[in-house]
Order: structure tokens, then sequence, then C-alpha cells
């Protein structure tokens, strides 16, 4: 039997992918969380043998979440999104599974088993357009930058932050506005947020 964390906030979408994968006879779902930042607990006291994360949820993202596990945990992440950043951030992350949210239930529970075996599944679509798509020409710093003026920071909370000077912070976003061909911060941040690279 296969062991499953589900994650995901909108509970109606949870409960049915939980519904659904409890009708295969080798998996099973032992624990829901609807936040990002309760799976590492729910990890710690259940033990699942295969995370499937959503990707957008509050607390803390399904690729973050990847991002601070322990290496060597199997994590299928579940998108509405098909941003290309997204799946190349979640493979650096060390995800094994990505596929969107729409996909029929039986190939959620192949890509389960496949992960679960040790191996990767990739939707075909998500895939061929991250391969298409160009590379993140932004620096982390660039990006933090970025991430925090899309949150709403002014330059001297980034630069507090960011432990930098102000004109640091202006330099950053300078440099991302430019990377980006974008005349300003806001278009800037919809550019990089639009390709999943936020």
């Amino acid at each position: 039997m296969i062991r499953i964390l589900l994650a995901d906030d909108e509970h109606l979408v949870r409960e049915a992918i939980a519904t659904l994968l409890g009708l295969e006879p080798d998996l099973e779902v032992v624990v829901q969380v609807g936040r990002g930042d309760e799976v590492a607990a729910a990890v710690e006291r259940h033990g699942p043998d295969v995370l499937v994360l959503d990707i957008e949820m509050p607390g803390k993202d399904g690729i973050a979440v990847a991002e601070s596990l322990p290496p060597g945990h199997a994590v299928v992440i579940l998108t509405s999104f098909g941003r290309p950043g997204y799946l190349r951030r979640a493979l650096a992350a060390g995800v094994r599974g990505f596929i969107p949210k729409d996909a029929p239930a039986a190939e959620l529970a192949n890509a389960i088993r496949k992960v679960h075996a040790g191996g990767r599944y990739l939707d075909p679509e998500l895939a061929a357009s991250a391969m298409m798509a160009a590379q993140n020409p932004l620096t982390e710093r660039e990006r933090d930058a970025l991430a925090l003026a899309a949150a709403g920071s002014s330059v001297g909370e980034i630069a507090r932050a960011m432990h930098l000077t102000e004109g640091t912070v202006r330099n950053y976003l300078s440099s991302a506005m430019t990377k980006l061909g974008a005349g300003n911060r806001i278009t800037a941040i919809r550019i990089a947020a639009d390709m999943g690279w936020l």
C-alpha cells in the first residue's frame, strides 16, 4: 500500500482527489492538509510514502515545501498553472512528479506509483512548454527583490529584509526590469510571475 499525504487549500478539490485515489487498491491517503506550512509536521507525524502537493497554497507554496524537505521524499506537484518556471523550480527542488490538476484520476494514480518506485512523471504538455520557454534570466537576489516588491514592500523594506542598502536594492530591481524588458517594476513583476520565476 502506498501511503499518501495530500496538500491542497481547496477543501472540495482535496476531498475529491482523496476519494478518487482511495478507489485505487494500492493507494491510501493517510493525511490531508490545507496549508503548505502544515506539511512538515504532517510528514513527521504520518510518514507518508508520497507527498501530493498543490502548487498554490497559503503558508508555503508546493515548490517551497519541496525545497524545504530533506532529500529523498517522493513529491508530486499538482498545478493549475503550466508556467515553465514552476516546472524548472520543481525539478531543481527534487520533485519527481509534475501533473496538471485537470488530469484524469488514473493518470495521477499512475504518476504516484511511478514516483514511489523511484521514477519520474512529467506531464508531456507541461514538459514541452518548459523546454520551449526561455531560461530564467534573473539572479537569486533579483528574484528575491522582485518577490518582495510584488508583496508590496517598499525599497527601504526590501533593503532591510535583504540586509542591503537601498541603492543596491534599486540596482537589483533595475537590472531585473532590464533583463525582462519591462518599463517599470509592476510590468517586471507580472512578466516574472507569468513565467513562474517568482
